[in-house]
């Protein structure tokens, strides 16, 4: 029974993964999505699921560097940062100010905003050579 609980597990983080990376892979062209957060993402449930799709990621030449620079506590760029702030606060603002009715869930989602903004912020600007 284990044994089973495990595939299915390492399928759902694969399928999860992959979706993720699809994502990431379209904000590399679109300047309003963010890459590196998805690409991160795709790494760490690479790295639970499948070790030859975590190397892949990391060996990239398109991803690699966005996972290596988080990883190696170079941060990431400024376009980036913007891009995932941006974002970030559209999704929550919209979702705050017309999909939800409850002033405490409201209030939790700006809180979350906030907090990740700040983190994002926090982080290391990498400057690309």
């Amino acid at each position: 029974m284990r044994g089973t609980s495990d595939k299915v597990k390492r399928s759902l983080y694969i399928f999860v993964g992959t979706l993720l990376l699809v994502i990431g892979s379209i904000g590399v062209v679109i300047p309003v999505l963010p890459t590196t957060p998805f690409l991160l993402l795709a790494a760490a449930c690479y790295i639970r699921s499948s070790e030859r799709m975590h190397r892949w990621m990391l060996n990239n030449r398109i991803f690699g560097e966005f996972i290596r620079n988080y990883r190696e506590e170079r941060g990431i760029t400024l376009r980036n940062k913007l891009s995932a702030i941006v974002l970030l606060w559209l999704t929550i603002s919209v979702s705050a100010l017309f999909m939800i009715e409850i002033p405490i869930v409201k209030a939790i989602l700006f809180l979350i905003a906030i907090t990740v903004s700040a983190h994002i912020l926090l982080l290391p600007t990498y400057k690309q050579k």
